[in-house]
């Protein structure tokens, strides 16, 4: 389990009169670029089918997915902060063992294929991407993902004006999607690049993999700009267009994520802050709660209870 994913806001549940069917009832919102609808089940439920003729972004609000996508997986589980895109013509094949005690709720976004084809031609064309090698574009191939913090708010946001009432949501909800598009592409090549599938194939996947093998001693920003050949402030730039946030964050969170392996391995905190390339124990710590919101021992600790 990814202990790092960000839940997306609930909304309430429909009393079971209110339903026309306890599995998948579908409350729509329509607008302008997309369909928005939230789904909820009520009751277990086995092998139904929800299909999909245009792309569409989805997300677990609660409860629990035994799932399939029908031409592309075999069965997975599929739990609040994680969210998946679908390609057009495909179906889900979902089962939900547990939503007589715990009812299931997701939202899907049903993305009108012209809007995104102008907006990623948009990118392209006014924001191209550092590495020359490497274009604005959704990977459909990348399809489940956990929720970082700003895919997380782009979703609540599109949700809050899809439920609003009010007269200019088709014009905030086509903003809105465009943030959501963009927040969508930095998760999945954050993903992959977590992945290791960009490793050696372009500018970012070596940054990434130059930084993952050098954790333990101090990163220099301009080191490694040029050792990418590009410069510093497109370093930068390259960076937060993939990735959407900076080098040196990135590199501070992956500290941190090391960190967190090292001290599930049963390491003192001492030679985890060394190996990880903290000096400072005490600094450690501090950044460390800042990131992961408990200390270095209170993780530890509660890794080691669950095993």
């Amino acid at each position: 389990m990814n202990d790092n994913k960000f839940l997306l806001n609930t909304p309430k549940l429909k009393k079971e009169n209110q339903l026309i069917s306890l599995v998948e009832h579908q409350t729509k919102f329509n607008l302008n670029n997309c369909e928005f609808s939230i789904y909820e089940t009520h009751k277990t439920a086995f092998d139904v089918k929800l299909h999909f003729e245009t792309i569409a972004f989805t997300a677990m609000l609660r409860g629990k997915k035994h799932m399939k996508l029908e031409n592309k997986t075999g069965y997975f589980d599929y739990f609040p902060g994680e969210s998946m895109l679908v390609a057009p013509g495909e179906t889900m094949v979902i089962d939900f063992p547990e939503a007589d005690e715990t009812p299931a709720q997701c939202i899907s976004l049903s993305l009108n294929p012209d809007f995104i084809e102008d907006s990623l031609n948009y990118l392209n064309y006014t924001l191209p991407k550092v590495d020359e090698t490497s274009q604005w574009h959704i990977q459909l191939d990348e399809y489940f993902l956990f929720n970082n913090k700003p895919l997380a708010m782009a979703t609540n946001n599109i949700m809050r004006i899809a439920m609003d009432d009010n007269s200019q949501k088709d014009v905030m909800a086509d903003f809105a999607l465009k943030e959501l598009l963009i927040r969508l592409m930095q998760t999945q090549a954050r993903s992959m690049v977590e992945k290791n599938i960009a490793k050696n194939k372009s500018r970012i996947g070596f940054a990434v993999d130059y930084i993952r093998k050098n954790l333990h001693q101090k990163l220099s920003i301009d080191s490694i700009a040029k050792l990418a050949y590009v410069s510093k402030s497109n370093f930068f730039k390259m960076f937060k267009d993939e990735l959407g946030t900076s080098p040196n964050d990135f590199i501070l969170q992956e500290r941190i994520n090391k960190a967190k392996e090292l001290l599930a391995g049963h390491n003192s905190i001492k030679e985890t802050a060394y190996q990880t390339g903290f000096s400072d124990t005490n600094y450690f710590t501090r950044v460390f709660k800042q990131l992961v919101g408990i200390t270095p021992k209170s993780y530890q600790n509660k890794v080691v209870l669950f095993e």
